[in-house]
């Protein structure tokens, strides 16, 4: 499975939410609505910024990953944003490609 950081703002109704729940139901939300894809959660925590709330989760692909985040943000309560965690090991295959590219202008 893939890992995601997870960054969440809640805006309008979804602060509003989040002040009668309470911070254990949305993580609880969280994690089944990430369990109905196949998906984990590994950590969820709230901040201080612009990022109200983040974490690390555990899809099991980009599709997965993407319907959750879509779904999410269509409420229009949360905007989040997904980023893929790569491995030390990720890397190492990484710097051994060597792909072509050609700059603008060149």
């Amino acid at each position: 499975m893939t890992k995601y950081l997870f960054e969440g703002t809640y805006v309008g109704q979804g602060i509003k939410g989040l002040m009668q729940e309470g911070g254990t139901k949305r993580r609880d939300a969280f994690a089944e609505a990430l369990g109905s894809v196949g998906g984990s959660l590994e950590s969820f925590y709230f901040a201080f910024g612009y990022y109200d709330v983040l974490g690390v989760i555990e899809a099991p692909d980009d599709a997965s990953a993407a319907a959750l985040s879509m779904l999410i943000n269509s409420t229009g309560s949360v905007n989040v944003r997904l980023k893929p965690l790569l491995t030390v090991e990720d890397i190492d295959e990484a710097v051994k490609k060597t792909p072509s590219y050609r700059p603008p202008g060149q």
